[in-house]
């Protein structure tokens, strides 16, 4: 396992973040602090409630279209950016099984890395597994290199990015590739307003949890007093930014310490601090920004109800 992130790393992106964060107007906190061991496993829960669409919409195309994707790119290395448990990817290693040599899981999370790439191992005998404990938005250039590269970046997660992100994460992205590589990235994209809310917004209340879990975290990590249940969800629709924001309002006038950082933070009744966004896409904005990062889309597979989108993307204009 190659490692580019230490806990110490951790800690210190944390009390970066959360110092200029809190320290702003309008207030920010980034939505990778979501997942801690909890937090983790409530996005497990949201990806199985029936508002939230993405993962099984994904999921649906890659059982379709793996051995398509397979036979377009003959991928000797698969690299999978926020590799995560792997589930979905495992149908693209079943597919790509006749070429295929290495698969490179990159996350955040070191030990739970560790284990679903052992598990990884166990179930595939022939494949070389090389985890590596990286944040790919800041160790691009430090990524191995392999033979006929596949880089993966599924679950839309690319739409947490505002657009000038988006562009500059595809450029390092395309420096890093050579003529053989591609790209294959999720994307939700754009539709009806109220099933968009509602998927961040459930009913049963999950959302809220694992947005409120951002508070625990910073709790636990940084000596905060924040108290959670003093904040409401809110999932909300931006028509502009064509972009879902996920905030917390603050229920009545309050003051939160962080000692780690000597921060003291003073929220009005009614005050927000955004934890998300999630871009949704058209074809035409994909397009344009992986033109702007010197790439272009070779294949691009929704699934039945247009929902989402699977692209295969190549370097070159």
């Amino acid at each position: 396992m190659d490692r580019f992130l230490t806990p110490d790393d951790l800690g210190k992106a944390l009390r970066r973040d959360v110092a200029e964060g809190l320290g702003a107007r309008p207030r920010t906190l980034p939505a990778k602090w979501f997942y801690d061991e909890r937090g983790s496993e409530l996005f497990e829960e949201i990806t199985r409630l029936e508002e939230y669409y993405p993962t099984r919409r994904e999921r649906a195309i890659l059982a379709a279209r793996a051995p398509e994707i397979a036979e377009a790119t003959g991928a000797r290395t698969l690299m999978e950016l926020g590799a995560g448990s792997g589930e979905k990817t495992r149908m693209l290693l079943d597919a790509l099984s006749g070429t295929l040599r290495t698969y490179v899981p990159v996350d955040v999370s070191g030990d739970f890395l560790a284990r679903a790439a052992a598990q990884i191992a166990e179930d595939h005998p022939g494949l070389r597994v090389h985890p590596v404990v990286a944040d790919y938005e800041r160790h691009m250039s430090l990524l191995p290199d392999g033979e006929r590269r596949l880089v993966v970046f599924l679950g839309g997660t690319i739409g947490n990015m505002t657009p000038a992100e988006r562009v500059s994460f595809l450029s390092a992205l395309r420096a890093t590739m050579d003529d053989e590589d591609a790209l294959l990235l999720g994307a939700d994209l754009v539709k009806d307003e109220k099933r968009l809310v509602r998927a961040y917004d459930d009913a049963r209340g999950v959302t809220a949890e694992f947005n409120r879990n951002v508070l625990n975290v910073i709790n636990r990590e940084l000596g905060a007093d924040f108290v959670p249940e003093r904040f409401a969800h809110v999932a909300l629709w931006s028509p502009g930014d064509e972009w879902i924001e996920m905030r917390l309002r603050s229920l009545e006038p309050q003051v939160v310490h962080v000692p780690a950082i000597d921060l003291e933070v003073e929220f009005d009744e009614g005050e927000e601090v955004r934890t998300e966004i999630s871009a949704k896409f058209r074809r035409e904005r994909l397009e344009a920004e992986a033109g702007a990062a010197g790439m272009t889309i070779d294949r691009w597979w929704t699934d039945a109800d247009g929902d989402f989108a699977l692209t295969l993307v190549r370097p070159g204009l």
